[in-house]
């Protein structure tokens, strides 16, 4: 059963062109594009979440608004980084949001990405333990995180004022679910094995900060592969879920044409270059008219493997814009690659 989404990345500026010039705009925006995608059959709303940048920062009060304003569409991140999280508040916003839901949070998570800031989560006030580095304490918090969602006691019993309680609390409140809904960023097979191992469902982008040469949806088609067995071995009791990441901008009208029309042709291959020290490569850009596109996505060997896409979304070109995109994608390109908006969801 195939899932698509959307990812916006947030953005915010006062730049020609912008229809999203503050914070606030981006927030409200965010949640009225996330109602307009379930009004269309879209599954679900997803947000990058990237510190000192102008893009969303603290994503769980847009989430809650999201559940609030909706009945059906899943909402996440893609991703939050953990080495600038507090592991148990995270876990309370975290089973808060999911509550006011119903059960349709899916958080992505992981160790992060190059970013504007030297060291920015030290400046939250973190920092690495003695022989750990950044990803060892990224790990760490996740574990802690992922343990008191389960309802793990984290924080010894005071008798005095826990009604004669004994031993180790849990947080509260605890959302039952939750854990099976917690998805890793995986860049990298290595990662992805990783997160099989740990019970994690795997999320990856339109990069890997590796390269062997072959085309990027054979590379990342290769991941997953690696993924599947590695939970496979791990013995988990549940289906994980598995998502890629795609920039599909469909040329249907002369505003589409306006915008990325020059794009089509120069955006059509993969590149390679170095990212955060790395050989990476980034996936190509589907852009073009709505059938040669599903056409093309429904050859992409990814895409095949996954069961959600992640469409990325210009975000700055406000709601309207993204609504149609995601209406075109709907109509015309979605069903090539084995989704259907009239067949009922379930839960995971």
């Amino acid at each position: 059963m195939k899932r698509i989404g959307f990812l916006s990345f947030g953005h915010w500026a006062k730049v020609p062109g912008s229809l999203v010039p503050t914070a606030g705009e981006a927030l409200k925006q965010g949640i009225e594009l996330a109602v307009a995608a379930e009004e269309l059959g879209i599954d679900g709303a997803f947000f990058r979440v990237h510190h000192f940048a102008r893009q969303q920062a603290s994503p769980f009060p847009l989430l809650s608004a999201i559940a609030a304003r909706t009945t059906r569409i899943e909402m996440g991140t893609g991703v939050i980084d953990m080495r600038y999280e507090n592991p148990l508040y995270m876990a309370e916003e975290a089973a808060a949001t999911d509550l006011i839901s119903d059960g349709r949070l899916q958080l992505g998570v992981s160790r992060g990405s190059p970013e504007p800031a030297k060291n920015g989560a030290a400046s939250f006030g973190y920092l690495p333990a003695e022989g750990e580095d950044a990803g060892d304490m990224a790990r760490r918090h996740t574990a802690l995180f992922r343990r008191a969602i389960a309802g793990h006691g984290v924080a010894e019993a005071d008798p005095h004022y826990a009604g004669g309680a004994t031993g180790l609390l849990p947080i509260q409140p605890q959302s039952p679910g939750l854990s099976r809904r917690i998805w890793w960023g995986a860049g990298t097979r290595k990662t992805a094995i990783w997160a099989a191992e740990q019970g994690m469902n795997l999320m990856s982008s339109t990069l890997l900060t590796e390269d062997t040469g072959v085309p990027f949806d054979e590379l990342q088609a290769e991941q997953i592969a690696l993924f599947r067995e590695a939970w496979a071995a791990a013995g988990h009791d549940f289906e994980p879920r598995i998502s890629v990441s795609r920039s599909v901008i469909p040329i249907a009208d002369e505003q589409d044409n306006h915008y990325f029309g020059l794009r089509a042709q120069a955006d059509r291959q993969d590149q390679v270059g170095i990212l955060d020290g790395a050989l990476s490569r980034f996936g190509r850009s589907y852009i073009g008219a709505p059938d040669e596109l599903a056409e093309e996505l429904a050859k992409d060997a990814a895409v095949r493997a996954a069961d959600t896409v992640l469409l990325t979304v210009p975000n700055q070109l406000g709601v309207d814009y993204n609504a149609k995109l995601l209406g075109n994608v709907a109509k015309h390109i979605a069903p090539a690659i084995g989704w259907n908006p009239k067949r009922e969801r379930t839960r995971h």
